[in-house]
């Protein structure tokens, strides 16, 4: 049977019903939504031990406007940037390029191909800006201590030797690990570690194979302690057989790949003490046979990330006694590396670790943007007659698992004409700056010339040397139809 129909009155009764309900719930949810703090003190929770923002919304916010700034992809605006009128940092431009907003190109420029600023890899932390971002508070890291009670963060430590392993260029879990201020102190710390106790009344004699990275022989020479001195070139003590000449013992720079012609060594001088730079030891400058399983081995970010001007650099040591006296210099001379900047590349490192292998590896993408130059260059000067550049093989990398084709750091370039004695100066002429071979110990025919810097830069570069080469080829011409 079908039901009654309901009246008015019974309708009015469940509306008043239902209204009652309804009027109760929203009560009820705003007594809970009014007892939850409001944005505001959300954001104040944190300096009260709470998981909210706070204190780090405006240090996000000033660092998130400089980023956003563009400057025409040719500069960059940074937070300790010089303020203008309108109280906020300018763009600082890229060489060759000014402007408010770089945007003009500098007419008739000298392009600066002599640094090893690795700017290269730039582009690759502003596609990571979040993975390796770090914002601390006023308080982080205050004491002169650090994790392992003196001055290095443990955490990082781990880091680096998990990086080591799973790229496969070093042993380094039987090693101690020391920082320093970028590779230089270390260099430096290691000539003193492994140096003759100044009570002896002996000197050791500094030496590197020719051509070397110049540092080695001017840092040996400015510090001019009585422990050591520069020796020069390894040629008069490769066939070495002990420790010593002259009762004075040898301690041998090394650096693998070269720099400045890109070359893999070896220790050459028998029985001397080998401080092996390992700076380029990465895919993507160099394959990576083998772990190098040296005494002692140098590896700064600089070359790893690109992050030079953090300077921040560590050695793996085997022996005690040697990270021992290592650890007295650094002390006697900064007290440890930066704390601030040991958090810096805590995130950066483990930022490369978490995409090893990926489509985000740091070494593919490195590796890929030096091999286009490489390309690039060799197309360019494979025209001439007047320059050439050094011959790498394309070889088996044991972290990228296939023959790699060459990605080098540097263009190690000779001047072959008779008359261009000097390839420095001849290449500056061609309005292109580059890094004499004279001061590698090498011939004046030689001069480096960076591919590290920014794609501007070396855009510049290709345009400056197709430049050279074409006048080169229109002389010929001239000359043959004469």
């Amino acid at each position: 049977m079908e039901p009654a129909s309901r009246t008015p009155g019974v309708l009015g009764l469940h509306v008043l019903l239902c209204s009652s309900l309804l009027l109760n719930s929203l009560l009820v949810a705003h007594h809970f939504l009014s007892a939850l703090p409001a944005p505001s003190e959300l954001l104040g929770a944190a300096s009260n031990g709470g998981g909210s923002l706070s204190w780090s919304l405006q240090a996000a916010r000033d660092a998130e406007s400089v980023a956003a700034t563009g400057c025409s992809g040719h500069g960059r605006v940074f937070l300790d940037g010089i303020v203008g009128e309108d109280g906020r940092p300018g763009c600082e431009c890229n060489n060759c390029f000014e402007g408010a907003d770089c945007s003009v190109r500098t007419p008739d420029c000298t392009v600066n191909a002599d640094s090893g600023d690795p700017m290269f890899l730039e582009p690759y932390w502003m596609r990571h800006a979040e993975a390796s971002a770090v914002v601390f508070s006023g308080w982080h890291r205050m004491s002169y201590r650090a994790t392992d009670g003196l001055f290095q963060s443990v955490e990082l430590e781990r880091s680096i030797k998990q990086l080591h392993r799973a790229v496969g260029n070093a042993v380094a879990d039987d090693k101690h690990i020391v920082f320093g201020t970028g590779s230089s102190q270390l260099l430096s710390a290691l000539v003193y570690a492994l140096s003759p106790d100044s009570n002896s009344g002996s000197s050791a004699g500094v030496v590197a194979t020719a051509p070397y990275y110049a540092a080695y022989k001017t840092s040996t020479v400015l510090f001019d302690s009585q422990e050591n001195h520069w020796e020069g070139n390894t040629a008069m003590w490769a066939n070495a057989s002990g420790n010593s000449t002259n009762n004075e013992d040898i301690i041998e720079f090394v650096t693998s790949p070269n720099n400045p012609d890109t070359q893999l060594r070896k220790p050459v001088v028998g029985g001397a003490s080998a401080i092996v730079d390992h700076a380029y030891y990465w895919p993507h400058f160099t394959h990576i046979p083998e772990p190098s399983d040296e005494d002692v081995m140098v590896f700064t970010a600089s070359k790893l990330s690109g992050h030079a001007s953090s300077r921040f650099g560590w050695a793996l040591i085997r022996d005690e006694k040697v990270v021992q006296r290592v650890n007295d210099y650094i002390q006697q001379n900064t007290m440890g590396a930066s704390r601030d900047t040991q958090l810096r590349m805590l995130s950066v490192i483990k930022a490369i670790v978490a995409n090893l292998h990926g489509e985000d590896d740091i070494f593919a993408f490195g590796q890929d943007v030096m091999t286009a130059k490489w390309r690039k260059l060799n197309a360019v000067v494979s025209r001439s007659r007047r320059i050439s550049l050094q011959k790498i093989p394309p070889q088996y990398c044991t972290y990228l698992g296939k023959i790699r084709e060459p990605s080098p750091a540097y263009a190690w370039v000779k001047c072959e004409r008779e008359e261009d004695d000097d390839c420095y100066d001849m290449l500056l002429k061609a309005k292109i700056i580059t890094r004499p071979g004279v001061w590698s110990e090498a011939s004046s025919r030689y001069t480096r010339v960076s591919l590290l810097r920014s794609q501007d830069d070396f855009d510049l570069l290709l345009k400056r040397l197709t430049e050279l080469v074409d006048a080169e080829k229109d002389t010929t011409a001239g000359s043959n139809s004469m």
